[in-house]
């Protein structure tokens, strides 16, 4: 009796697992999707778009661009079913390439390849490279290029003093670019240059010329003094408006070297509304090319609690010289930025960022003026104080 409800206890189990399995064969989609169609390729430096018809399959996923770039590495790319075009890119060749295009379902099905050839326009890599123009600088060069793709590329700046080489890498994806390297001295230099993307084409080391940084020198500020009638009241608490040119640069461990300006809503008029002009006589004329801004550091919860990026601190200004303190000059616009995640945590290395200093530079050296106009546009959300700690400026001095 147990051996023929063991028999058909083995047989129910057979017959369920032999009907699932052929109700899952059943369902399972293996049919290949059929080929795209009315392919045409129009060539792109470095690639190509390529434009198709879809078929009409209604579980099509994407299509696959398979072919061999200038690596001789095997790649592809893809592109979904709510377009009718995908681009190949990162070659560096102006020889024919070969390229399959394979239709993909949902069920992962593969269509047979319908292979396409054309030859690629010349890698914008070396257009950018023909591009670049150096031009010497306050202490340092002036580099800009064309970047017509608008893709990311690694700008190789080789530096040779007469003895020693140092290798300076640029990288940007902007369609127009302005660099600056700084920390040359006025001594003659031979510039090369090659230019790689982010595939790992690269162009040929080009020597670029010879060029003679400008002098530069750091601003002195023992002689400036503030213009009070236009310039905002920052002597709340212990905070004064002139210190934010008195060399003394607020740091987070102590409050001994207590040096910013504090600007309160009460002490300006019951409002604190920006823009909020801070106004230096430098009493002598200059010319300048960058400067370099510091946050207030210390706060009062104790040494070690950083106050950088919190809501009383400069965020955004704009700057401005004149020779008459009447007629301004706008010399940038400039922002810090605020560093925070999507959590609104702020990294590590922005705070150190923020201890050494924030540079900027003028898209060019300045004409000579003697007053400048420091115009903060925002702080980090605060509506009732704006606070800073200290300005630089470097360039020519006493012209």
């Amino acid at each position: 009796m147990r051996k023929q409800i063991n028999k058909t206890l083995l047989f129910s189990i057979f017959a369920v697992a032999t009907f699932f399995s052929c109700t899952t064969d059943k369902d399972l989609d293996t049919k290949a999707p059929e080929i795209v169609t009315n392919i045409t390729v129009t060539p792109t430096n470095g690639g190509g778009i390529i434009s198709y018809s879809l078929p009409t399959d209604a579980d099509i996923l994407y299509v696959k661009a398979v072919y061999t770039n200038s690596q001789g590495e095997a790649v592809f790319r893809v592109s979904s079913k709510h377009t009718s075009a995908i681009e190949v890119n990162g070659l560096n060749q102006t020889t024919p390439l070969k390229v399959k295009l394979y239709v993909i379902d949902e069920s992962e099905n593969s269509s047979e390849a319908a292979e396409i050839e054309f030859t690629p326009l010349e890698s914008f890599i070396f257009l950018v490279q023909e591009s670049i123009e150096i031009t010497p600088d306050l202490g340092g060069v002036k580099i800009t290029w064309d970047n017509i793709a608008s893709k990311t590329v690694f700008v190789y700046v080789h530096i040779l003093d007469g003895i020693n080489e140092t290798i300076r890498i640029l990288s940007s994806n902007n369609a127009q670019e302005l660099r600056f390297i700084r920390g040359l001295g006025p001594t003659e230099i031979t510039i090369s240059i090659k230019v790689e993307d982010f595939d790992g084409n690269i162009t040929e080391l080009e020597d670029k010329g010879q060029y003679r940084p400008l002098f530069e020198e750091k601003i002195d500020k023992s002689t400036w003094s503030l213009v009070s009638g236009q310039s905002i009241n920052g002597n709340a608490y212990e905070g004064r408006t002139v210190n934010f040119w008195d060399d003394v640069v607020d740091t987070v461990e102590t409050d001994s070297d207590n040096s910013y300006f504090i600007a309160t809503r009460d002490n300006n008029g019951g409002s604190l509304n920006f823009p909020l002009d801070i106004v230096i006589d430098l009493n002598k004329n200059v010319k300048i090319q960058r400067f370099i801004v510091w946050q207030r550091a210390y706060w009062y919860n104790g040494g070690g609690v950083t106050y950088h990026y919190q809501e009383e601190n400069i965020k955004s200004f704009n700057l401005y010289a004149s020779t008459d303190a009447q007629t301004w000059n706008l010399l940038g616009q400039f922002d810090i930025g605020d560093p925070r995640d999507g959590s609104g945590n702020i990294p590590a290395t922005a705070f150190q960022d923020a201890i050494d200093e924030h540079e900027f530079s003028l898209s060019d050296t300045s004409e000579a003026f003697r007053y400048l106009k420091f115009e903060i546009t925002s702080n980090y959300g605060s509506t009732q104080i704006t606070v800073g700690s200290e300005i630089t400026l470097f360039g020519l001095d006493n012209l």
